[in-house]
């Protein structure tokens, strides 16, 4: 991992854009400078990790994707988990 990491953030300090997906939102906001969150196939936002934790007045990032996906505003906390063409 922290040899990924490292080939990661060279490759990125030489001017080069890496797109990087993952549900691990603490590695994500490690990782990343700008973070998009997508739901049903839409992107709904994009913004730096701290751009992200003021819009959704939160502590962490993982936190501010369960607020965009709408997630914490669900009774059972699985509906926003539903298909998208369903």
């Amino acid at each position: 991992a922290r040899l990924v990491r490292t080939l990661l953030q060279r490759y990125t300090a030489s001017g080069a854009t890496v797109v990087f997906s993952s549900h691990v939102m603490a590695l994500v906001e490690r990782l990343c400078t700008r973070i998009g969150i997508m739901t049903h196939g839409s992107l709904v936002v994009e913004a730096t990790p701290a751009e992200l934790r003021d819009r959704f007045e939160v502590a962490s990032m993982e936190d501010a994707f369960l607020k965009a996906v709408g997630a914490a505003d669900s009774d059972t906390g699985l509906e926003w988990l539903r298909a998208s063409s369903g």
